[in-house]
Parts: structure tokens; sequence; C-alpha cells
């Protein structure tokens, strides 16, 4: 069963668990875009396929909003919010490692491996890579682990994961990018909290944030302010 957080003749945004795909893939796995369309289906009698737009994407083994589109009018003009950056994009992460600093803006140039499925970070230009930023905060501590906040200035592959684990901060249980041990239920321990950006259709200020996932490691942060 999806949990709704946003809905209204335009847009959908929904909680979307760290196990879910965003859309159908090789896998075959069940995808949160397909019960979506689902529970559209059933709310509103509609007979045949629904229209869902898929305005952005969440990496499988991350939770959070996620935001999809509801006509092709609102697609169109999300798509084009997004391109544009004129949408905050706020994520949290967990590492082990303190960062440098304890509020930067980290900007580096990106570049995917696509056999790997894998972005490699570099501090200036190569072939094939592309520029991205983002700033991040310190906005909690435990005994063993650090709550960051995080503002996405760009949308690249991967990109929180290599960013921070080129600064020494690899997002808790996230393999790929050098932490040494997996979460237990195969996440890893970064979620997107929030998205604000003006409505397609209505022109009004829109926010949708999701609540914190549940684990211990989670709870420790629960009353930051982020």
């Amino acid at each position: 069963m999806i949990e709704v957080l946003y809905e209204d003749n335009h847009l959908i945004a929904v909680y979307k668990k760290s196990s879910d795909l965003s859309q159908k893939d090789k896998t075959g796995d069940s995808a949160i875009d397909s019960e979506v369309k689902k529970y559209l289906a059933e709310k509103y009698n509609k007979p045949g396929d629904v229209f869902l737009g898929i305005v952005h994407r969440l990496d499988r083994p991350v939770g959070g909003v996620m935001l999809f589109a509801r006509t092709s009018k609102a697609l169109e003009r999300l798509n084009e919010i997004f391109r544009t950056r004129e949408v905050k994009k706020t994520y949290l992460a967990i590492v082990a490692e303190r960062p440098p600093e304890d509020e930067a803006v980290l900007t580096n140039f990106l570049k995917k491996n696509e056999q790997q499925n894998k972005t490699y970070v570099y501090e200036n230009e190569v072939k094939g890579s592309k520029s991205a930023s983002l700033s991040y905060r310190l906005a909690g501590r435990s005994d063993r682990f650090f709550l960051l906040e995080i503002e996405l200035h760009s949308g690249r592959h991967h990109q929180i994961r290599a960013q921070l684990a080129k600064i020494g901060c690899p997002v808790k249980g996230d393999l790929k990018y050098g932490y040494p041990r997996s979460n237990e239920d195969g996440s890893i321990s970064l979620f997107a909290r929030r998205l604000e950006f003006i409505h397609p259709v209505k022109k009004e200020k829109v926010t949708i944030t999701a609540h914190f996932p549940k684990g211990d490691v989670w709870k420790l942060f629960i009353n930051s302010e982020v």
C-alpha cells in the first residue's frame, strides 16, 4: 500500500521506501510507479491505462519523497522546473566520519561509468564529465554517526553518494562508494527529505516533506531540525 504525501488534480507525491524501485527495470521487480497507477485507477475508477509522468528518480536503496505528474501539461512544466533547477531538493545522509567542515559547498565534475553503474569525481573537467554542486551542513551527531542536511543544486547520477565519498564521508551502508559494511535491510542511509517548488499550474508554493524513515540509526536524529 502506497503512502500519499501530496495529491491534487495535477500532481501526486508518495513516500518511497528504500526497497522500492522508482520504475520498472530489467529485474522485473515491482516498481512504485506501477503502484501509484494502481492507486489512481482504483481511487478514481479509471478504466484503461492511467497517465503518470515520472519527474525524477531515486536510487533503489534511497527512500523519501517521490513526485509524479498526473497530466501531460503538469509533466512538461515540472520537467522544465527541474531542468532549470527551480526546485529545492533537500536530502539527509548519515555518515560515520565527520566532514572536514561543518558547512560547505561541494563543486566537482562527475563522470558515470556505465559498466560499473558508478560515478567518479574529478576536481577538473575531463572528457564526458558534467559539473555538479551541492551544499551540506552538519545537522546532528550521535556517539558514532553524523547527520548531514544536503541541498542538491544539480541532479547527476549518484551525485550525493559520490561527492560525500570524495571528502571521506561515504553514506552509511553504501558499499559501492566505500562504506565498509552494508545496512541490514539493504538500504543506504540517504533520504530524500523535502521538495519545494512553485506549483506548475496553480502557481502556489508547494512544500512536500517525508517523515523520517524507520530504523534504529534514524531514531538517533529524529529530533534534529531538518
